[in-house]
């Protein structure tokens, strides 16, 4: 590996970290206060951030096609986010993390039905593998007598997974169309205006105590964006992919040290299973990044 990859591998893996960060921040914020509140405000601070930048630059507006593009996939993905975040607290981050490594694959087969894209054997033969971690997952609850609560937190989170595989397939529209900071910006912007109509029956605005930790959620966000971005464009992805999923491992460090958790044996071989069966799955093809859910 020459020293660029090594550099872009060394930042991919801070921009996991700083995403990590975030979704402590966030399920600290969720179980406080609501994941409708903690994703709304975050939003709204994505949007305080962002905006100035994009007024800056004096980015022309997004005509006709980038708007449908970016009112979809705000929808799509603020649907994405508001379940991650509801069954994150709920469940572990580590399982909460390890679930939503499904993504990548989902979108594989996704792209097929609305890309007309070629589905490879070897995406089907991970997603076998991926599949049989997911079931090992569900095994440790049961076996563990998880209680309902829990047992909805897991399949809110699969179920964002879901959203935001076919969310990725829309930011491949939108990447064609946008820059960066306006998908991130009207993502946010679009999730705001549709979550606002809400507010008097699901939030409150927060105190001004509660600001600086949604500001932070969104700066860390924000952050983690820009160095997975540069990491990407100074190495291939296939070297970068490995570096995605040492999100597990902060999602379990931060889970034991900020909330008391404990990571069951079942779902490390869980993880470990879906971890296999997604790098067996984009082995020689670009896959998207799993852990770009939490930054909506």
């Amino acid at each position: 590996m020459s020293r660029s990859p090594r550099l872009a591998f060394a930042v991919a893996a801070l921009g996991i970290a700083n995403y990590s960060v975030m979704d402590a921040v966030m399920k600290g914020m969720s179980i406080a206060h609501g994941a409708y509140s903690a994703v709304l405000w975050r939003s709204i601070g994505a949007i305080v951030l962002l905006g100035p930048i994009f007024l800056l630059r004096r980015t022309p507006l997004p005509g006709r096609q980038a708007l449908k593009l970016h009112f979809a996939r705000g929808v799509l993905a603020g649907s994405s986010v508001v379940l991650f975040f509801w069954g994150l607290a709920r469940v572990t981050m580590a399982q909460g993390i390890a679930l939503t490594f499904l993504a990548p694959l989902i979108a594989m087969f996704l792209a097929a039905a609305f890309l007309g894209e070629r589905i490879r054997r070897a995406a089907i033969g991970g997603s076998l593998v991926a599949s049989l971690g997911v079931l090992t997952i569900a095994a440790g609850q049961a076996q563990a007598h998880a209680s309902t609560e829990v047992v909805l937190g897991s399949i809110a989170v699969f179920a964002a997974s879901i959203l935001y595989a076919g969310s990725l397939i829309l930011l491949r529209q939108q990447a064609q169309v946008a820059d960066p900071i306006e998908v991130a910006l009207f993502t946010s912007l679009v999730l705001a205006l549709v979550m606002l109509p809400g507010v008097p029956w699901f939030s409150a605005m927060p105190s001004l105590a509660l600001w600086p930790w949604i500001l932070g959620a969104a700066l860390v966000g924000s952050i983690s964006a820009v160095l997975l971005a540069w990491a990407y464009g100074h190495a291939e992805a296939q070297v970068l992919a490995p570096v995605e999923y040492t999100a597990f491992v902060w999602a379990a460090l931060l889970g034991y040290v900020v909330f008391d958790e404990r990571v069951s044996g079942w779902t490390v071989a869980g993880a470990l299973l879906i971890i296999l069966g997604c790098l067996a799955a984009i082995r020689g093809r670009v896959a998207p990044a799993p852990q770009t859910e939490a930054a909506a």
